[in-house]
């Protein structure tokens, strides 16, 4: 089980290597926000409350890849803009969350955060997840890169996500913390970036 130790030494982690990035990404991703707002017509940053640690609410920062609109689950592809799909696919939107690890509402590597009615609604030895940051990638985000793909091919992908794949990652991020070591952040790290 991760220890208040261990979650000091990630917390400098995640600090120090955010620095670390900020000059080298400040210029492009502000550059990908003025091609977002020019291609979408909207906002370029877009922002959505999601579930943070201890299930307190925040809001998550990504770069607008998507059609205005209503946007169903397993649709997203055929909603995202030609550029948007081209973000999407080499994660790009999700640059901003480097100032929600700054601001101290996310880690490099975690849970993903989700919507409300997920993690918030989390019982029993399920809410260990909630002891820590989430993540801009995770183990369970290796093994679901393709999640959308895999949510297209289903005929409630509503149902598909909440039954299936959702129950699917509570158990894989339960083994995460439960075996947590700073290594292992580092594994998930260099994986993450090898297969972006």
């Amino acid at each position: 089980m991760i220890t208040p130790r261990q979650l000091q030494i990630k917390r400098v982690f995640d600090v120090l290597f955010a620095l670390f990035l900020l000059p080298i990404l400040i210029v492009p991703i502000g550059i990908l926000i003025v091609l977002a707002r020019l291609d979408t017509g909207a906002s370029g940053l877009f922002l959505q409350e999601r579930i943070g640690q201890y299930g307190k609410p925040f809001k998550i920062y990504k770069i607008r890849s998507l059609k205005q609109g209503v946007h169903r689950l397993g649709h997203m592809d055929y909603h995202a803009t030609s550029f948007g799909g081209f973000i999407r696919v080499h994660k790009l939107d999700e640059l901003p969350q480097l100032f929600n690890v700054i601001k101290g509402e996310m880690s490099f590597v975690g849970p993903r955060p989700d919507l409300p009615g997920f993690a918030d609604t989390l019982e029993g030895e399920d809410r260990i997840i909630l002891d820590i940051k989430p993540g801009i990638t995770g183990p369970a985000t290796l093994k679901y890169k393709d999640e959308e793909l895999i949510l297209a091919k289903q005929l409630d992908p509503e149902n598909y996500n909440r039954t299936v794949i959702w129950k699917d990652k509570v158990e894989i991020n339960k083994r995460y913390v439960k075996n947590y070591s700073f290594s292992l952040d580092l594994h998930i790290l260099l994986k993450s970036i090898k297969n972006a």
